[in-house]
């Protein structure tokens, strides 16, 4: 008979992906979109059948001024069935925003390494684990879920290597605050298909309410190997960025998320179920080119769905 986690440890048969291009897709390009041209997005995104966003994040708008307009933003969506939008927040303050522009989940986000910690929001980590214990308190009875997420939880750009246990250890005291998800971030694209499943493993042995997500980034090419690490794991929620699109400003070398057009596609062809069109995902993908006025690292977005035909009469025949 097969044990607990041997049946954890099977493929998914569907996905929930988050999109999380308006939020860490934007906050690291010298191109600011205005709340139309992000609400343009978003829409393109709707209409090729996502409905999770990470869609903001409150945060100072000096420090990160391409999400100076995370209350207006929300505010234009609320009105939409079917999404669910939740929004990064660093401390009570971040929550207040959050809890007043009408979000469906705040996160509140800490790093695993006490120095980008202190980059990214400028504490330790144990002042930002106490400050959501405010943060918990705050919400309650609120109707807004609470969830994680812990940045460079499989290494640091500043301190190298990030022992399991302590990512092991905030995912413990997330769920002593009655977290039930929570992401863990690869900042700047650290992971590696062995760290993905010692974190994993670990999560279930010391945190075993605490529901993943994996957050990867592309930086060294195998954000997908790690992906279907995570699939063969059981691991069935993972976040995106429309084109390829992200990146923290707070950590040297952080290029851009996981395309989510490619993250369906791989999905498709394996026969696992997300909710969201293929083909959609492509024209959002565009959609996000021109908004941004550059070429972006999506792949599936250029070359097309696997069986996408070309005019045959517009190709040169060899001569020989």
């Amino acid at each position: 008979m097969s044990s607990a986690l041997d049946r954890l440890e099977r493929q998914p048969l569907r996905v929930h992906v988050t999109e999380v291009g308006p939020r860490d897709g934007l906050q690291n390009e010298s191109v600011i979109l205005s709340t139309a041209e992000k609400l343009e997005l978003v829409h393109a995104l709707m209409d090729a059948g996502v409905r999770a966003f990470e869609i903001t994040s409150f945060v100072s708008p000096r420090a990160v001024p391409a999400l100076a307009d995370a209350g207006e933003l929300v505010a234009a969506l609320r009105g939409f069935d079917g999404l669910h939008l939740s929004a990064l927040v660093p401390n009570r303050r971040g929550a207040e925003r959050a809890l007043e522009a009408g979000v469906d989940a705040v996160v509140m986000f800490v790093s695993a390494s006490e120095t980008h910690n202190a980059k990214n929001v400028n504490r330790s980590v144990a002042a930002s684990l106490e400050g959501f214990e405010e943060v918990a308190r705050l919400l309650e009875g609120s109707g807004v879920e609470l969830r994680g997420a812990i940045a460079t939880s499989f290494g640091c750009p500043f301190e190298g290597d990030i022992e399991v246990g302590a990512v092991g250890r905030i995912a413990r005291h997330f769920a002593d605050i009655g977290v039930r998800h929570v992401s863990l971030g690869d900042t700047t694209g650290m992971a590696t298909p062995p760290l993905v499943a010692e974190r994993i493993r670990h999560l279930r042995e010391v945190a075993p309410r605490i529901i993943p997500t994996l957050h990867f980034h592309n930086t060294r090419g195998i954000g997908l190997a790690n992906v279907m690490q995570g699939l063969a794991l059981g691991v069935d929620r993972y976040e995106s960025s429309i084109g390829g699109l992200g990146g923290c400003p707070f950590a040297p070398g952080a290029s851009g998320n996981i395309a989510s057009e490619d993250l369906v596609y791989l999905l498709d062809e394996m026969g696992i179920d997300t909710g969201i069109d293929l083909t959609g995902m492509i024209e959002a993908a565009r959609v996000a080119t021109r908004l941004m006025g550059r070429d972006l690292p999506g792949q599936v977005s250029k070359a097309g769905a696997r069986l996408a035909l070309g005019d045959c009469s517009a190709v040169p025949t060899a001569r020989g």
